[in-house]
């Protein structure tokens, strides 16, 4: 890992691995997790922190507001950002996420550069 790492969040194999490669492309570091308990649990053992979150929000388990919530309670994530990545695109489930800590919302199906832009301008 040369780059800044980041933790990718989502229940979807094939979205994980659209997601994983775009981000190695420009030389991210990428750790992942099914739910939003796992990316929880992973999340708080980093160390050093994860420098941003990548999370789907409807998934098994825990879905990515509470995992987000839960996140901001913590010293090491208050400042982190967070960028949810899902097929919601209502204004209202946006609001809710800005609300609990989102740093910025993508829809899916994304494209690449979109992500990469988006993810880069959080990141430096």
């Amino acid at each position: 890992m040369s780059g800044p790492r980041i933790l990718i969040v989502e229940d979807s194999m094939m979205v994980r691995m659209t997601v994983k490669r775009t981000l190695l492309s420009v030389d991210f570091g990428v750790e992942e997790a099914r739910d939003g308990q796992e990316g929880l649990d992973k999340a708080l053992q980093a160390d050093p922190p994860f420098d941003l979150i990548l999370t789907d929000l409807n998934m098994p388990n825990m879905d990515g507001l509470t995992m987000i919530q839960k996140l901001r309670e913590h010293e090491k994530y208050v400042e982190t950002p967070i960028v949810m990545l899902t097929t919601e695109s209502g204004e209202d489930k946006k609001t809710i996420g800005h609300n609990s800590g989102i740093s910025a919302w993508l829809v899916k199906p994304f494209e690449p550069d979109a992500l990469i832009e988006t993810v880069g301008g959080m990141l430096f």
